[in-house]
């Protein structure tokens, strides 16, 4: 497992199982247990997610399974945007999701959205991050200009920025800009978020055969060399495994050149964050 270093010194694994979406408790504690057997070192949750309490079950049974001690996983989870009133309550949030998982604090918490009051939200997690409730903070779904009015204008600078990232929405701007800002980039939907039709993709078949890959780890593959930190939600055992094997080859240059070509820009976005009527949801008007 390769990591990256944060801004606050610690070192944060490059791939990790995202959980979004698992509902099912017990299929999430399987598929975070298997992840764990398999070498994952990070786990990706949220409080929308529903199912921090399953991760927490998951992570408990890996360390009395002796496969790993808590020090050597690097859990994240995050504040939804109807918490993030102010910093009173995005503090209680934290707490709150300490308690449904079970643990002693977080490696890593996130805004989930640049939505609400988020620099009162944010100075609530600089409150949790200084009582050692996580020990580090980020945001996740800040598009370049929100990131800079967060860095320019408050007391610490997130960690990470977990955004949308994929060969067909590469978000090449928002990467120089987190790079200004010593943020670590970390994609959500790195293999498309079930859009795109990327396993049929021909661009993307003639690399994977040229190297003896799937389509799925070129697609990661391509993150990682670029510096971004992936998490594949995955809940089927096989595709856990397959998304872990791309430690063993590279890309070249013109291999990495033929990817990018397939970014459709805005209109590779999955999630719609400039649409009014999505923010309204989000904060549940």
């Amino acid at each position: 497992m390769q990591t990256i270093k944060l801004n606050t010194g610690r070192d944060m694994p490059m791939l990790g199982l995202g959980v979004f979406r698992i509902s099912d408790k017990a299929q999430c504690r399987q598929a975070v247990l298997h992840a764990i057997r398999t070498g994952y070192r990070l786990i990706d949750t949220a409080t929308a997610y529903t199912n921090e309490d399953a991760v927490g079950d998951a992570v408990r049974q890996a360390i009395d399974e002796g496969l790993c001690t808590r020090e050597d996983l690097f859990i994240t989870s995050k504040v939804w945007v109807t918490d993030m009133k102010n910093a009173d309550t995005t503090r209680r949030a934290v707490e709150k999701s300490l308690k449904t998982t079970g643990l002693e604090y977080f490696d890593l918490y996130l805004l989930h959205q640049a939505m609400n009051d988020y620099f009162s939200a944010w100075r609530g997690l600089q409150s949790a991050y200084k009582d050692g409730l996580t020990r580090a903070i980020g945001v996740s779904n800040f598009f370049p200009h929100a990131l800079a009015n967060l860095c320019e204008c408050a007391e610490m600078r997130p960690a990470v920025d977990q955004i949308e990232i994929s060969p067909f929405f590469i978000q090449k701007e928002a990467l120089v800009n987190m790079k200004r800002y010593g943020v670590v980039p970390e994609a959500w939907a790195p293999l498309g978020g079930g859009r795109y039709h990327p396993y049929k993709n021909e661009v993307l078949k003639a690399v994977a055969d040229a190297h003896g890959k799937t389509i799925a780890e070129v697609m990661l593959r391509w993150n990682l060399e670029r510096g971004v930190v992936v998490i594949p939600k995955a809940a089927h055992l096989e595709h856990i495994e397959e998304n872990y094997k791309v430690w063993d080859f590279s890309l070249t240059d013109e291999e990495k050149k033929q990817i990018e070509s397939l970014d459709l820009g805005l209109g590779g976005q999955r999630t719609k964050h400039f649409d009014p009527d999505f923010v309204r949801m989000c904060l549940g008007k």
